[in-house]
């Protein structure tokens, strides 16, 4: 079929090519020293060998023997890829940190461009590599020579139908752009530090694409043992899916008369308040008694160990291990500065499309801020996985840490609480000289609620929401004052 896309052996480059390498098209792979050029042709070699594809790799920087190892460290044997080795012949020597190249007399001696030619025509491969295009530029005469030989070659190559990846150091690109419009498509690696200098960001970027559409934007991609691996950023569209809504409820009764019900399933929740008043333990709540009505679960902890949420949820009777191992619910540990925000996303999504996953508790956004604070803004990064959770009809808790203990009201402190359609808050409040924790409803978008505060207790028995207290006024202030008692009426 004419245009039809060959895979990269990376799945998540194959996403944003919309399917992979174009037959009869050349690319320019562009990175630094160390950002994974070799890998990814090395990868692609490997693909084209299960394929049983031809592969031809023309090498100026590296030994053959060299090569060949690096790619047994992956795991990859690439008995039929066909490698020409200039290494030997090339006696650089490095000058000023610049590379110092033979005169051009000696150039015209050593017919580089005529063995180049002479292979392609020997083998009749697949895929080209050539690694790298930097040592031709370096061999060229002058600037027009490197021109019109490069545009030649790469015609060569597309004339015959044939997959060529050009690895070139983004530097000398700068000095001269001719390779990046002669090339059919550009895919740049890069790899830098975060702002606060701590964790690692690898990304992949298609800058160009001759004719046809990909996936824009910086892709993470982290080089693993197995090779590269790639995570599109998808940009989730938010989809109108009408169906029929179902009550997500807590199993307390009281605190499900004050949400008349519960909540609609396919919402997003916002379980809010400082640290220690319940907010995890309300959570998985939650997640318990939906498993019991049979709506599978997800608790995906950025913060607490996985052992220590089980110890809390047995020391207030929660059947959460219970429900573990009835596989009604997933308890995933994150790490924030393991996993990149699309790394975290593909997880999600795994386990909503094949797990059958329904309900899922983030536990917390401050530790899913904290995951993606290096690698753009958090309220992106939770609007794509919010508008995920509501085209898939999944139902979304997200607990959010205050600082304060008491004083001003607010949702989070971290500007996503626009995006919620339910919000759940836990306070602190001092009582006749005792701490006590206040539950309250500030919003549901779907259904009606009341809007009063209740006494909210963890006992050893489970959660316990008391009656209104209507008694007392301040509540949210963290200093509630008893009502002033109605004085009698006048005679």
């Amino acid at each position: 079929m004419k245009n039809a896309r060959v895979s990269t052996g990376i799945d998540g480059l194959d996403e944003i090519l919309k399917g992979g390498f174009i037959p009869g098209e050349s690319y320019l792979i562009l990175g630094g020293a160390g950002t994974g050029k070799t890998i990814l042709s090395l990868q692609a070699c490997q693909e084209s060998v299960k394929r049983k594809a031809s592969c031809l790799y023309f090498t100026f920087a590296e030994p053959e023997a060299s090569i060949r190892k690096n790619a047994s460290s992956f795991g990859w044997d690439l008995p039929d890829v066909v490698f020409v080795d200039f290494t030997k012949e090339l006696d650089r020597e490095e000058i000023d940190g610049e590379y110092s190249v033979f005169p051009p007399s000696d150039v015209e001696e050593t017919p580089i461009w005529s063995r180049l030619y002479q292979a392609i025509e020997e083998h009749d491969p697949a895929l080209v590599i050539i690694d790298s295009a930097t040592f031709l530029h370096y061999l060229s005469r002058d600037e027009y020579q490197f021109r019109k030989q490069i545009q030649k070659l790469i015609n060569k190559l597309n004339s015959r139908g044939c997959i060529s990846l050009l690895l070139y150091e983004p530097s000398e690109l700068e000095k001269e752009t001719s390779l990046a419009l002669a090339v059919d498509g550009v895919v740049a690696i890069q790899n830098e530090l975060t702002e606060q200098k701590i964790t690692e960001i690898r990304t992949i970027e298609v800058k160009k694409m001759r004719g046809f559409s990909f996936l824009s934007g910086r892709h993470p991609m982290r080089i693993t043992e197995t090779g590269i691996t790639v995570w599109a950023h998808r940009i989730e569209r938010l989809k109108s899916i009408p169906y029929d809504r179902n009550i997500i409820s807590s199993g307390i009764a009281e605190l499900d008369q004050l949400l008349k019900g519960g909540f609609s399933t396919g919402t997003c929740t916002i379980i809010s308040g400082p640290s220690g008043v319940g907010k995890s333990s309300l959570s998985e709540q939650f997640l318990c008694v939906a498993a019991e009505e049979g709506i599978k679960g997800a608790l995906y902890t950025f913060e607490e160990g996985g052992a220590s949420i089980l110890n809390r949820a047995n020391g207030i009777s929660l059947p959460l291990e219970e429900q573990m191992e009835k596989r009604m619910v997933i308890l995933r540990e994150i790490n924030p500065l393991e996993h990149y925000p699309d790394e975290f996303l593909e997880i999600f999504r795994k386990d909503i499309e094949k797990e059958g996953t329904q309900l899922v508790v983030i536990d917390s956004l401050r530790g899913y801020n904290l995951a993606m604070e290096g690698f753009g803004n958090l309220v992106s990064h939770m609007q794509n996985l919010i508008n995920y959770c509501r085209s898939h009809k999944v139902t979304l808790i997200l607990v959010n840490e205050l600082e304060n203990i008491t004083g001003d009201v607010r949702i989070t402190d971290v500007g996503v609480s626009y995006m919620s359609d339910n919000v759940l808050m836990l306070r602190y409040a001092e009582h006749d000289g005792r701490i006590i924790k206040v539950v309250s409803c500030l919003k549901k978008r779907l259904g009606d609620f009341e809007p009063e505060l209740r006494e909210f207790k963890i006992t050893g028995n489970g959660i316990v929401v008391g009656k209104k207290l209507d008694y007392l006024r301040g509540l949210l202030t963290g200093v509630p004052m008893s009502k002033p008692e109605k004085s009698a009426p006048k005679q």
